[in-house]
């Protein structure tokens, strides 16, 4: 199987233009899945842009993938959708992976949708279905907790311990209305890597 080249900000990578990369290098910077995403996102004829930015933004894509997927109970995958449907066409026309990542963001909408309007039971189902395709191409293979808690990160800096010490700080601050303390731990643990999301009255956090 042949590949497009890789490029460094479009450019021809080199070792004589001092834009070459190890893999190693780039695993100290973003996750195995980063980078399998990245690669994905494009056709595998394609040239591959690589650059920070693209890197970036394969991060994004992913944590919008897992954030999806937060908090839904087990269910079983419809058989035989439209939309896995289009995903094994896509799969089949020459691994056009683009096109069967694009099914997968549908499929967040409606996931997303039916959270909102319908519940998280309703919300599973396409859930389901999106984990399943998406494991087909290596992905959203962990579970969403484990993914935002950064566990497979090389330094995780805070451990979870001490991260849910400062969020229960925090609660307790929000609760007195010392709002001065809640931003304050907010700014240490984004400091720290860790960012906070408030939603429905409780607070989550994600490695960042």
């Amino acid at each position: 199987m042949h590949n497009g080249f890789i490029r460094i900000d479009d450019e021809k990578m080199s070792k004589s233009l001092g834009n070459f990369f190890t893999i190693r290098e780039v695993l100290a910077q973003y996750r195995a899945d980063e980078i399998r995403y990245f690669m994905l996102n494009s056709h595998y004829r394609s040239p591959l842009n690589y650059s920070t930015e693209t890197l970036d933004n394969a991060r994004a894509s992913l944590n919008r993938l897992y954030t999806a997927l937060r908090g839904l109970p087990e269910a079983d995958a419809p058989p035989d959708s439209d939309q896995e449907c289009r995903f094994r066409t896509a799969m089949d026309d020459d691994f056009n992976t683009p096109e069967a990542i694009a099914v997968l963001f549908e499929l967040v909408r409606e996931v997303n949708r039916l959270r909102k309007d319908e519940g998280l039971k309703a919300a599973a189902v396409p859930g389901a279905l999106l984990k399943r395709l998406a494991n087909l191409l290596g992905l959203l293979e962990r579970d969403a907790e484990s993914w935002f808690r950064g566990d497979d990160m090389a330094d995780n800096g805070l451990s979870d311990t001490a991260i849910e010490a400062l969020v229960q700080k925090r609660r307790e601050a929000r609760a007195g209305r010392d709002w001065a303390a809640s931003d304050r731990i907010r700014d240490e643990l984004k400091a720290q890597g860790v960012v906070l999301e408030d939603a429905g009255g409780t607070t989550s956090w994600r490695r960042g």
